[in-house]
């Protein structure tokens, strides 16, 4: 098996803390039916910053990284196919890019 990262884009902060509550019960429901599938459940992150060779565009540009999850899984499908229930699909403009961690 191999280890894939996804990477999580779109979402935002709850409107309040009930709806809050209910996005975590959401996470955890998820991550709890991956089972041995889960490596590491990953963090929100904060705003982000791309640093390329022509400088730095603040707020990480058109699309920026909001989360991340380390899933393991036979192939790159069976992956896809995990992430299909992931709450980061429901919510606004929420995305998953998906990408095999290489063994070095």
């Amino acid at each position: 098996m191999a280890n894939y990262v996804f990477a999580y884009h779109g979402g935002g902060a709850p409107s309040s803390p009930e709806e809050g509550e209910k996005v975590m019960a959401a996470w955890g429901a998820w991550m709890a039916g991956l089972g041995d599938h889960l490596v590491d459940g990953g963090n929100p992150v904060g705003m982000s910053t791309t640093l390329t060779a022509n400088g730095v565009i603040e707020g990480g540009g058109a699309n920026p990284l909001s989360g991340y999850s380390i899933i393991q899984a036979e192939s790159m499908e069976q992956a896809i196919e995990l992430g299909k229930s992931c709450p980061m699909l429901d919510a606004p403009d929420g995305s998953i890019e998906i990408a095999e961690a290489m063994e070095m």
